[in-house]
């Protein structure tokens, strides 16, 4: 039987500000990739986050990125490997402590936004966040887009990772995510997101933006929390995989 993890980027509030339907999601995903006070969130909303993971029985990872709270994380800064380790330990090491007070174990890390992004393409990032995670946690799971370099990296220092697709997001023919504000960036037709999230997880297959089918290889499916339309996707996209006959479980049932 297929296996897949369907994980949703969550806990992405700012103080009175409330992002996203977090309580609504938690139950129905496998595992949540917190934010960690860079882009988005605080101390109280990583807290209170755990906790309902906890409640709901779903896998916490952690979802570092650039200390970007105008950009939501989403503007590529210029930074050496050396600084995009230290920023991915001290957030990782934040959600770890409410992890501990909440007896959970983190279990994985998904680098956020533009940090995600350009360690997709860069081997020397991709190294350095690999390398940060491993001297943590040799145990921890690397979330990342697949084909990317950081598959790449965590392969060459033995970092356990996971291949991530993208429900709400569309493919350049490299494999890489169409740059926001570019047409055909985001995918908001709650069926279309369907039909290419099935896809890709069976037959291991999804559309580019130019119209050529690629190869990808799918153990996630990641839905945005802040999408407007997110809860519906996630209900949605959960029926439909099994209904295919795939199993939804969390990332250490996969990799």
């Amino acid at each position: 039987m297929l296996k897949i993890d369907l994980n949703c980027d969550l806990g992405e509030g700012f103080g009175s500000y409330n992002m996203g339907q977090d309580a609504d999601i938690i139950p129905l995903i496998t595992s949540a990739n917190i934010a960690c006070g860079a882009h988005a969130s605080d101390p109280i909303i990583m807290s209170r986050t755990v906790a309902m993971c906890k409640a709901a029985g779903v896998a916490v990872g952690a979802h570092p990125g650039f200390f970007d709270l105008m950009g939501f994380g989403r503007r590529n800064i210029d930074v050496t490997p050396a600084e995009a380790k230290a920023y991915v330990q001290y957030q990782m090491g934040a959600l770890q402590a409410f992890c501990t007070a909440n007896n959970m174990r983190l279990s994985h890390i998904k680098p956020h936004g533009a940090l995600y992004n350009m360690a997709g393409k860069d081997i020397d990032l991709a190294l350095a966040i690999c390398e940060g995670i491993k001297e943590i946690d040799n145990n921890l799971i690397l979330l990342g887009l697949s084909g990317s370099k950081m598959l790449d990296a965590a392969k060459k220092i033995g970092l356990r990772a996971a291949c991530e697709v993208f429900a709400d997001r569309g493919y350049e023919e490299d494999g890489s995510l169409v740059k926001r504000g570019k047409a055909g960036a985001m995918i908001t037709n709650e069926n279309e997101a369907v039909e290419r999230v099935v896809r890709m997880v069976t037959e291991g297959k999804v559309r580019a933006v130019s119209g050529k089918d690629i190869n990808i290889k799918a153990d996630s499916v990641c839905v945005h929390g802040d999408g407007e339309k997110a809860l519906e996707f996630v209900k949605k996209i959960s029926k439909a995989l099994c209904g295919a006959g795939v199993k939804l479980c969390s990332l250490n049932e996969i990799v």
